[in-house]
């Protein structure tokens, strides 16, 4: 097996098992080295895994707010609240202020206004979708991949900053942007192919959505990369979680 071809899919077995709470892959070593550049497209997988739970809670004639609570539910479960542990954490970083900020975001006790924070955000995330009604199965794995994106641009733009002098892989082994986003611009492009075949009719909102996404992205990640004053785990996964709720919100109110 080509030597590139097997740190790939090892990278994707480390990122496979650092992203999400599914079983191991079989018969691959996980590496970590490189994983960041897998975020987007897990991030589509979890996305489509939602839609399909949806769909099939809808089809057994599941109330329709039910079928949407389970399609957010699932996936806090896929990811093990993962981007909403940093969401939160983000947010008691920033109400202690600026001297406090990197010591509240390592605090494992939940604050106040983190609490209220993620109840808001689940809460716009549900009244989005359920305006959005049965386009949600469209958008959910666009918002899932362009949450993670935003992290790409994230790691290349904004030094690590921790409470501990320690390095991260995704700054350490970081190949630049380009490189570390090849994949994400495959998948879209495939993503695109696939529409124009298949689903043809909802081209103009598949556009929409990724444009959406990638604009939020850059938006979401240079308000909180100058506000925090660079990035660590935390504050990308509450990039995730603010990309992935704007997105939704604005999609329920154009839509």
């Amino acid at each position: 097996m080509n030597k590139t071809i097997k740190k790939l899919l090892h990278d994707f077995a480390g990122a496979w098992i650092f992203y999400t709470t599914f079983p191991p892959l079989p018969f691959l070593s996980p590496k970590f080295k490189n994983i960041a550049q897998f975020a987007p497209v897990l991030g589509l997988i979890i996305g489509s895994l939602q839609s399909l739970i949806f769909l099939i809670f809808n089809n057994l004639n599941w109330p329709f707010e039910s079928s949407i609570l389970l399609c957010l539910a699932s996936g806090y479960l896929f990811t093990g609240g993962l981007h909403i542990d940093g969401f939160m954490d983000t947010i008691d970083g920033l109400y202690a202020g600026k001297k406090k900020m990197l010591k509240a975001m390592k605090d494992s006790r939940v604050g106040a206004f983190s609490v209220q924070a993620i109840i808001l955000i689940i809460f716009i995330q549900f009244a989005s979708l359920l305006k959005l009604q049965t386009q949600l199965v469209y958008l959910l794995p666009i918002c899932s991949f362009s949450g993670r994106f935003s992290t790409l641009i994230y790691i290349e733009k904004f030094k690590y900053i921790t409470f501990k002098k320690k390095s991260i892989s995704h700054k350490k082994y970081w190949r630049g942007f380009l490189k570390e986003s090849s994949l994400s611009f495959y998948t879209i492009l495939i993503t695109f192919v696939i529409a124009i075949f298949f689903f043809k009719p909802f081209l103009f909102e598949l556009f929409l959505f990724l444009l959406l996404g990638i604009t939020y992205s850059i938006i979401i990640i240079n308000l909180l990369g100058k506000k925090v004053g660079g990035f660590n785990g935390d504050t990308c996964g509450a990039s995730v979680v603010l990309v992935e709720t704007i997105i939704m919100f604005t999609c329920a109110i154009i839509l």
